[in-house]
């Protein structure tokens, strides 16, 4: 008995951890700061702790190694927690945690998803960290590395979606 409990806090342990390395995630204010010096877009994966569909995108999207090695060349990648008790500044104004019933939300994700609060949801921001764009609900690597690729590439400028989807080569391992 005692073995099988070892096994299986092993195997959690290696399924919590797996692949999370391998993207390079920041906080918000730290990515903010890169950007200034080095400009490239930014991927704000907002979650929290109880999001089941949080933790199977952290699992099966993020975990990827294709998906994560893009990320990492082509944005700061931020990892917001929904809930998160820490202030964060932005564009000199403090967001805090709100209090609201027996949880509450983040100013800063709730501002940044227009109060819709929907977890897990990703976000783009370009180079001058103007939000292009939201994207509610889980992402399987698929959906993931389209997605990656129109905003890094900034096709979206020049491309309808539809249009880029059509023609889109897949990369995954």
């Amino acid at each position: 008995m005692k073995k099988l409990i070892l096994l299986i806090t092993v195997c959690l342990f290696y399924i919590s951890t797996n692949g999370q390395e391998n993207i390079k995630w920041l906080g918000f204010e730290e990515a903010i700061e890169l950007n200034k010096a080095n400009p490239k877009p930014i991927l704000v994966d907002i979650y929290t702790d109880w999001c089941g569909y949080c933790k199977k995108m952290d699992l099966n999207t993020y975990s990827n190694k294709t998906i994560g090695d893009y990320i990492n060349k082509n944005f700061y990648a931020v990892k917001l927690d929904g809930e998160g008790k820490e202030d964060i500044i932005f564009n000199d104004h403090t967001f805090k945690f709100q209090k609201e019933g027996r949880r509450g939300y983040h100013q800063l994700a709730a501002s940044l998803m227009d109060g819709k609060l929907s977890y897990p949801t990703t976000l783009f921001l370009s180079e001058d960290v103007q939000l292009l764009d939201k994207i509610p609900g889980y992402l399987d690597k698929e959906i993931m590395e389209k997605i990656l690729v129109y905003f890094s590439d900034e096709l979206y400028k020049t491309k309808k979606w539809e249009d880029f989807d059509n023609d889109f080569k897949s990369n995954l391992k």
